[in-house]
């Protein structure tokens, strides 16, 4: 497949998910705290975008390599790097399918946090993680939740519903949240279905502005966003999403100061 043809390499180069990745540091950070990492341990951190989890990663010791499918988050990734001065840091353009330039057992831990979900052919991603970690190593993942109540899942939802059907063989990817879909996968890549283990978890988005100007970023920089929107304004129902999006936003905000929205993911961990 090239490059040029890869509908997820282009979904996720549509827009600029910079912007919603400013919203997504703290949480970003808080999560990568409870993961134990130390210095030196060998990390890959999949689906990477700019860095949100890279970064602080590579804070705490890690020798961090960042792979994402798109060039342009490559490339903020490894500014931002620069600008740390994190020389422990590295972003690299790959696809969570097929992770061929990486060799076998070659991480202590894999970190892909909404990453990796999104790629197709999950028992590809699923075998090529397990691959790639060495024995005694750790694989954990932050998915997204099917039909869950909370910001991201109905905003993947919401956007579905006014975007065209998908094409035969699509897979959803939150089924990456549905624990006996994860159970499947990483059993058929080889892992005893006692070292997997998931729980919830939440996540936050936390804007300066106000939820409405949270959807219009969302709506302007976000690919299935984009994508659902330009769909929405060719039958005439543009209004009515952006509505529906604001609603969601507004209902779901926690504070009065700016925008602060949690939403639940399923985290996986799973032990080599």
């Amino acid at each position: 497949m090239t490059t040029t043809t890869n509908p997820n390499k282009a979904l996720w180069e549509k827009g600029d998910f910079t912007r919603i990745a400013q919203t997504m540091r703290e949480s970003g950070e808080e999560l990568v705290n409870k993961l134990g990492i130390t210095d030196g341990l060998k990390l890959l951190d999949l689906g990477s975008g700019d860095g949100t989890t890279a970064v602080p990663e590579a804070k705490l010791g890690a020798e961090v390599l960042g792979v994402d499918i798109s060039s342009p988050l490559v490339a903020a990734g490894n500014a931002w790097a620069e600008a740390e001065g994190l020389a422990n840091l590295k972003f690299q353009e790959g696809d969570a399918t097929d992770l061929g330039e990486l060799d076998d057992e070659s991480f202590d831990l894999v970190v892909t946090i909404f990453g990796a979900m999104f790629a197709p052919k999950p028992f590809d991603v699923a075998q090529e993680m397990v691959r790639v970690t060495k024995p005694g190593g750790r694989i954990v993942m932050g998915n997204w939740i099917p039909n869950d109540p909370t910001l991201v899942a109905q905003i993947l939802k919401i956007s579905a519903s006014y975007s065209p059907p998908p094409p035969d063989g699509f897979i959803s990817p939150v089924k990456w949240g549905v624990e006996d879909d994860v159970i499947e996968r990483f059993t058929a890549a080889g892992v005893p279905k006692e070292q997997i283990s998931s729980e919830r978890d939440t996540y936050s988005f936390n804007y300066p502005g106000t939820p409405e100007e949270l959807v219009a970023v969302f709506r302007d920089y976000y690919g299935p966003t984009m994508n659902a929107f330009e769909a929405a304004k060719g039958n005439g129902r543009e209004a009515d999403l952006q509505a529906e999006l604001e609603a969601l936003f507004k209902e779901q905000n926690t504070t009065e100061d700016g925008t602060s929205i949690p939403a639940t993911f399923l985290r996986v961990t799973v032990q080599l």
